[in-house]
């Protein structure tokens, strides 16, 4: 069995330019096919409207899949909590060769949103405590319960974290990425970590409700994580030992996969020269019982920053797709 994890980074965002759509399919296509995964954890596919639809459809996924082995596959996608269907950006989907036996999206079900002070907005917060803003996840967490062939239950949860970038504080920014003060992007930047912990701790909070109903589940936690291995939503979502202090939650810790490969292979985005490891693969126990290997499709991994100044509309995404596998008692496919 493999399962992957894939940012496709807004996967729709060019759809009415025919060609450089076309473009992306010719480089993307590939990429998921190569990973010959069972099950296909995504990020960032854009919801669209054709003609007069009011309703967004996943239509440059369905072209992404058209003509592969993906194309028979149950798919799930998170959904806007207003409309019920797919919203504008950054969705979230999970694709399954097996039958997905339910799912459902979490978005400020486990951890309601904090609210903030702005102490550098402008205009000046007065004192008011109906202009105090809760500040919402950008994006809900997506978990799927999958029967396998040997008849057991696999929980996957595919997420796609805050990035590190701050926030929008109002007045204070200049452009896209400029602003007017230190004290507002400091502000900002805060705003971002705590959105990015909060989507880390609702997801945690997940796993440790599947584990409540079996202690010796089989989960996985994919996606973009927007964070590397000693960063706090990866330690929220491992609870490792050395930070829970007590032996007797050892088996609710989640491990990343990773693990396995040389350093020299562990990264999955290049920023500013930089390898890092933000994409990831974590695993309960009971499904590391099960682990084989895993491989990080980084061979032609660009820059994401050069690019962003250098490439016009660049067909690739600057995150490399991950696969691990594992085995199964039945030796046959589904579907």
């Amino acid at each position: 069995m493999k399962i992957a994890t894939f940012n496709l980074e807004n996967l729709g965002r060019r759809l009415a330019d025919a060609s450089e759509f076309e473009r992306r399919l010719n480089i993307l296509r590939p990429q998921i096919e190569r990973l010959d995964a069972d099950i296909l954890c995504l990020q960032e596919i854009d919801g669209t409207r054709t003609g007069s639809e009011k309703r967004r459809r996943l239509t440059a996924l369905d072209r992404l899949i058209s003509g592969t082995v993906y194309e028979k596959f149950e798919c799930v996608s998170t959904v806007h909590p207003a409309t019920h269907y797919p919203a504008d950006r950054h969705n979230l989907a999970i694709l399954s060769r097996w039958p997905i036996e339910a799912h459902a999206q979490h978005l400020h079900s486990l951890v309601p949103p904090p609210i903030h002070t702005m102490v550098t907005g402008d205009p000046p917060y007065d004192g008011n405590n109906d202009r105090l803003p809760a500040l919402c996840w950008d994006r809900p967490v997506q978990h799927a319960r999958i029967a396998l062939p040997d008849r057991a239950d696999l929980h996957v949860i595919n997420l796609h974290l805050k990035a590190p970038l701050a926030a929008a504080v109002a007045g204070q920014k200049i452009g896209p990425f400029a602003w007017k003060t230190v004290s507002g992007w400091a502000e900002g930047f805060y705003i971002a970590a705590i959105k990015r912990a909060g989507q880390a701790l609702e997801t945690r909070l997940l796993v440790d409700r599947i584990f409540d109903e079996d202690r010796d589940a089989k989960i996985l936690v994919a996606g973009d994580f927007n964070a590397e291995e000693r960063e706090v939503p990866i330690r929220l979502i491992a609870a490792g030992l050395d930070d829970t202090g007590n032996g007797a939650l050892a088996e609710r810790a989640m491990v990343a996969l990773e693990h396995s490969l040389p350093d020299t292979r562990r990264y999955s985005v290049i920023h500013r020269g930089r390898k890092t490891m933000m994409d990831h693969l974590m695993a309960s126990r009971a499904l590391l019982a099960d682990y084989v290997g895993i491989e990080i499709h980084n061979e032609t991994l660009g820059d994401e920053l050069v690019a962003y100044a250098a490439i016009r509309e660049s067909p690739e995404s600057y995150h490399a797709p991950i696969v691990a596998s594992f085995r199964i008692t039945s030796e046959t496919k589904a579907g």
